[in-house]
This record gives structure tokens, sequence and C-alpha cells, in this order.
């Protein structure tokens, strides 16, 4: 029944963050119209905190080899905003997109649901 989940980032220069997903990450696209590119992301997961103020909600980016990775975004100009630390369940860092928000980015010591 359900095929897919669509993720919206809102951001203060989405012209900059579109380029960024582009250029910068590489993700493959579709224009659905008047520059409103679409990105294929990778396999997906989605997991429920519970939460005890606000609700939020934040995207995670996974990868095989957080160093390696930082270490080549960086080398792409990526500005990184913490630190990778441990967290027992991966080692995280996060990201800043150049429209100003953050996303986190971490090397999963999970089992993997994109697994299934």
């Amino acid at each position: 029944m359900i095929n897919g989940a669509h993720l919206i980032i809102y951001s203060r220069d989405a012209e900059a963050d579109r380029a960024f997903l582009r250029d910068v990450l590489g993700y493959p696209h579709v224009d659905a119209g008047g520059g409103w590119l679409i990105f294929k992301l990778p396999p997906a997961e989605v997991a429920v905190h519970p939460v005890e103020g606000a609700e939020s909600h934040e995207l995670y980016l996974m990868c095989d080899d957080v160093e390696a990775t930082v270490s080549e975004l960086t080398a792409r100009g990526v500005e990184f905003t913490q630190p990778v630390t441990d967290a027992g369940w991966g080692l995280l860092t996060r990201l800043r997109l150049p429209g100003g928000g953050e996303v986190g980015m971490y090397e999963p010591r999970h089992e993997r649901a994109t697994e299934l």
C-alpha cells in the first residue's frame, strides 16, 4: 500500500541547499517544475523516540565509515559543526547545510532496518 516516504527540509536558502544535495552529495534528482528538485535518497529507516516537550523531527544521514566521509566532505567544503563522538549506537557528527540548517550524520553500530 505505502511504497515510499517524502522528506522535506525547510531552508532559509533552498537554492543553496538543493545545489548541495545535487553537487556535493551527488544525489540523483528530478525537476518537478520550476526548479523544484526532488532527490533520490539512499535507503531509509524511521525511528520513534519519546519526548517530554515539543515534538520535532530530525534527519540523519548514514555512512559506512564516518571518519572517511567527514574527510571527503570536508575536502568538498562541507562544514562540520560537531566533532565525531561515540554515542554507543554509532559514531555521530553534524554538518551545516549552505542554507544554515544542520543535519546529523552517523556510522551505525546497530542492526540496520535497510537490510531487511
